[in-house]
């Protein structure tokens, strides 16, 4: 499906924004100079934390010491600070509400108030490294875009590919001989499921490990260990399975330890309930011919353990299907675009609008790429 026009760009836009305010927030800071609003902003906080700690002790009847310290403390901060300090009036004018001898909880309010008229600069800082925050946040998005571009510019690539495949094309000659081989080894593995013991089973499974292209889940090592050893491991994986939904008192009859029994296939039953032939199938639309001829070489020798002489003849007509390559690909590429393109995506490769999109997502990556090496690391 086509993106919204109005998502398009996104990225660069925030990207480009981010940076803007972050520059702007800068160069703010450095108009009253980065330290004086550094100092501000710390003794803000400073007197702040006076205030808050000394209030109780300090004020009415409190107690004489901590409003000695108090006085000290506040006056220091206050006194140290550099003449020409913007804002610094605001201190001096919260020093003056507290210069008394005895002190009440208005002239702590006072104080408070006469500090907010340093919160500008305050804010100031806290924007700006809030701005820098969210540019390298835009930054790291910028990035993520550009992989979700990859994903669909390379959907979209394979798109116009499908549009150019002949939809007229035989595919029933991949497909028939193809499906003929995928039920045969279902039955094939249905019976094997059904008649082999849990261990031959589960051993077979856990030898398929040697073939890469094969994707049969592998047996936790603990069920391994228990079909191999329990002499329960003789009956099929049917048997087990009805076993394992016996009572206890009832499977003592049964089986040769019940309580193994139940722990080791009661808990793996998902596994054991799922484990069928679709690993071993082909599938439609079937895979590139380089994909399939390996893939063929190592299903021959896995299905050889198991399935009958026909279920495999039938697998060697679909190595056949390889031979010729052009052939091959050329109905593949119809049964993928068959299997694959709906009534949308048709209508949008008869209008251009695959290809239009294609250019817009090459036009945003080139801008991604343009903003994200022209403008600095925040």
């Amino acid at each position: 499906m086509s993106e919204p026009a109005s998502r398009r760009f996104d990225s660069v836009e925030r990207l480009r924004d981010a940076h803007e305010r972050l520059e702007r927030l800068r160069s703010a800071v450095a108009d009253h100079g980065e330290n004086d609003v550094e100092t501000v902003a710390e003794t803000y906080r400073s007197a702040h934390r006076l205030l808050d700690r000394y209030v109780d002790d300090a004020t009415g009847t409190g107690d004489f010491q901590s409003y000695v310290e108090f006085r000290g403390e506040f006056a220091t901060l206050v006194e140290d600070l550099p003449d020409e300090l913007p804002r610094r009036e605001a201190f001096e004018d919260a020093l003056e509400a507290v210069d008394k001898r005895r002190l009440s909880q208005s002239d702590f309010d006072r104080a408070q108030e006469a500090l907010a008229r340093a919160e500008d600069l305050v804010d100031l800082l806290g924007d700006r490294d809030d701005a820098r925050a969210a540019y390298r946040d835009a930054r790291i998005d910028a990035a993520d875009r550009l992989d979700a571009i990859d994903e669909r510019e390379a959907e979209l690539e394979r798109l116009l590919e499908l549009g150019d495949a002949d939809l007229d094309a035989p595919v029933e000659q991949l497909r028939d001989p193809i499906e003929a081989y995928d039920e045969s080894i279902r039955e094939a593995f249905r019976e094997y499921r059904e008649t082999a013991s849990a261990r031959e089973l589960l051993a077979f499974v856990e030898q398929t490990r040697a073939f890469p292209l094969v994707d049969l889940p592998r047996p936790s090592e603990e069920l391994l260990a228990y079909v191999r050893e329990s002499p329960d491991g003789e009956e099929p994986l049917p048997t087990l399975l009805e076993y394992a939904d016996y009572s206890r008192s009832k499977l003592e009859h049964y089986a040769a330890d019940a309580d193994a029994l139940k722990r080791s296939i009661a808990t793996e039953r998902t596994y054991l309930e799922r484990l069928d032939a679709e690993p071993l199938t082909i599938g439609w639309p079937p895979p590139e011919r380089g994909v399939l001829r390996w893939r063929v070489v190592e299903l021959r020798k896995v299905v050889d353990r198991f399935a009958p002489e026909d279920a495999v003849a039938k697998l060697r007509e679909v190595r056949a299907l390889a031979n010729d390559a052009e052939r091959y690909e050329r109905l593949r590429d119809a049964a993928v675009a068959t299997h694959r393109l709906d009534a949308d995506d048709r209508e949008r490769l008869a209008s251009g609008g695959v290809a239009d999109d294609l250019d817009e997502l090459r036009e945003e990556r080139a801008a991604l790429e343009s903003a994200l090496s022209e403008l600095p690391e925040p």
